[in-house]
């Protein structure tokens, strides 16, 4: 009994009792206090707490509220959770910063239930276009439509009826996956596709029997219509920065792995951080050409730039395309489209030459690989170059959606990082079977389980704006697999709630290198942190979805108040104490 008592205080009581003693600078007033609630740290050494103390950007003190109070004086700003859930900032572990912004500024297609209601909306559009302006869009799906369109071509719809309410306006619309795109008649004439132009590499002309293009580009061929986006007006990239920056943190992000940007969007990002511009912190990779590495990275290699808002420290490519349009490049052919395996969207070459400069510049490699055979070809690419290294380059796959069996235990062998996103997991799950067949998707779609007990790091995110950036919906999709159709997909791949939750802070931190300043409420680490309506670790599945944010901090400032939840001095549900603890909201005094 005795025995059992002492590891009953080691398990439960220490780490409480020690999380009261993590602090630095005992009684120095602190900039933010936040208390009388559950703080989850993901710290092993106190992993929960009811109180923390912020100064100067960095976490001073965590634990019991009796010696955390000691650090409020008169001009602490002092958030009384009144019982809700405080965590890390959450991660967005692989996203597309401005194409957020520039999803603002173009036809959500997202909700479009088929292609007709597609035509109408551009339909409209073109009602308030100028004479030959672009009408951009994105976000269909033809395996999400309620019917088929008629007449089609592998489940796509013919350009005719797009180009018949736009016979002057060319329209370009992307697909949900950005790996596709469909054009209407003025687009394909402005670029001078017809029937004679010949499939570029890594990319294909979706074509009739008789082969006329359907308006339909894959992949690489998608740049064919280059002189159709000449007809848009320039989008201010400022603006859509701003844009993405104010989504991501009303939906708790306070880190943003930007998932391929070019040099100059590095300046830009690091022009708007001096001017103060963006609240969040950004991770980003390059998607250069070898030759512009070559040439540029050693100059834009950049660690914590501006109070850590800015690391430019990894290199993105791509090697295949998406499963949804058919562009994952297969090991063995699409149970639906028997002549396909995919499309291998770069050389193996050249992807072992960025290995290289990624080594020569100490950099990280993160290539998009989500078919099979994809997934194959990058580890063996990451074997080669690394070699028997025994530390961890942390080089990642970004995606790693489906894999062969016998690849799985190579992600810890090869100590390669599966960064993946939970909600694709649900999103797609309608269209996987009839994509690759019953076993290859119970053995490799979405394997995070698998690859968790094999010892590999699985981190999480949305690809956003591919998916909504909202990790509440990324974090319900990683612990339920429950797609919109009601029944779950292979649930023994789930992950656990805490587990989710380390795939959103901790385990990207980790995955960019930064876990020694951030992915955990630890004395000394950066203040960011997400603080939640309810507890999306203790409550029923179904009330993850109805969670909302109230609060965002980014280095101790809060960026994001929802102020539906949480009133300024002057509010009464803020005054009153009684109404609020009801409530279960937060009140927040906000100091001199």
């Amino acid at each position: 009994m005795f025995r059992a008592a002492i590891a009953l205080f080691s398990a439960v009581f220490l780490p409480a009792f020690l999380g009261a003693c993590a602090a630095t600078g005992a009684g120095e007033e602190a900039d933010l206090v936040l208390r009388n609630g559950r703080i989850l740290t993901l710290d092993p050494r106190y992993p929960e707490v009811r109180a923390l103390a912020v100064k100067d950007g960095r976490i001073i003190a965590v634990g019991f509220e009796s010696l955390v109070n000691r650090h409020v004086g008169p001009k602490t700003t002092v958030i009384d959770l009144t019982g809700t859930l405080a965590i890390p900032g959450f991660i967005e572990g692989h996203g597309h910063f401005l194409g957020i912004g520039d999803a603002k500024v173009q036809l959500d297609l997202m909700q479009a239930k088929n292609w007709d209601e597609i035509v109408a909306m551009v339909a409209a559009a073109v009602e308030e276009a100028q004479p030959g302006e672009l009408i951009r869009g994105r976000g269909w799906h033809q395996s999400k439509w309620d019917r088929l369109p008629s007449p089609e071509v592998e489940g796509l719809p013919l350009h005719d009826s797009l180009s018949a309410v736009s016979p002057d306006n060319p329209v370009v619309l992307e697909h949900a996956s950005g790996h596709a795109c469909f054009a209407n008649e003025k687009a394909m004439e402005l670029a001078n596709v017809s029937r004679e132009t010949p499939d570029p590499i890594g990319g294909q002309i979706v074509r009739t029997a008789d082969g006329e293009p359907i308006g339909m580009f894959r992949e690489k061929a998608a740049s064919l219509l280059g002189p159709a986006y000449a007809q848009a007006e320039p989008a201010d990239p400022a603006r859509l920065a701003q844009l993405a920056n104010d989504e991501c943190i009303a939906k708790g992000i306070t880190s943003f792995q930007d998932a391929g940007s070019s040099f100059e969007t590095v300046d830009l990002f690091k022009s708007m951080i001096d001017e103060g511009a963006l609240d969040l912190r950004l991770w980003v990779m390059l998607r250069e050409p070898n030759e512009e590495l070559i040439e540029k990275l050693p100059r834009y290699r950049t660690i914590g730039y501006g109070d850590d808002h800015l690391t430019v420290r990894a290199i993105k490519r791509s090697i295949d395309g998406a499963l949804g349009p058919h562009g994952a490049w297969l090991l063995e052919p699409y149970a639906d489209l028997p002549s396909s395996t995919g499309l291998n969207t770069i050389s193996v070459e050249s992807v072992e030459e960025t290995a290289q400069i990624a080594l020569a510049n100490d950099c990280q490699l993160c290539v998009h690989a989500i078919g099979d055979r994809a997934n194959r070809e990058v580890l063996d690419i990451f074997e080669a170059a690394t070699g028997g290294r025994e530390e961890s380059l942390r080089w990642r796959i970004e995606h790693a959606q489906h894999l062969n069996p016998a690849d799985i235990p190579r992600f810890a062998q090869l100590k390669v990082i599966a960064s993946m996103q939970g909600v694709h997991c649900t999103s797609d799950a309608p269209y996987v079977v009839p994509r690759l067949g019953e076993q290859r998707a119970e053995e490799g779609a979405y394997a995070w389980r698998s690859l968790i007990e094999a010892g590999a790091v699985v981190t999480n995110g949305t690809d956003a704006p591919v998916e909504d950036v909202d990790p509440l919906k990324s974090y319900y999709a990683t612990v339920t697999r429950m797609p919109s159709t009601g029944t779950a997909f292979y649930p023994d791949q789930a992950m656990t709630r805490i587990e989710a939750l380390r795939s959103y802070t901790i385990n990207c931190a980790y995955a960019a290198f930064e876990d020694d300043i951030k992915g955990s409420l630890s004395v000394g680490k950066l203040a960011d942190i997400t603080i939640l309506s309810k507890d999306i670790t203790t409550i029923p599945p179904e009330e993850i979805l109805a969670t909302e944010v109230t609060f965002t901090i980014v280095g101790g400032r809060i960026v994001y108040l929802n102020e539906e939840l949480v009133g300024r001095p002057g509010d009464p549900a803020v005054e009153g104490a009684e109404e609020t603890m009801e409530r279960r909201e937060p009140r927040v005094n906000w100091g001199d």
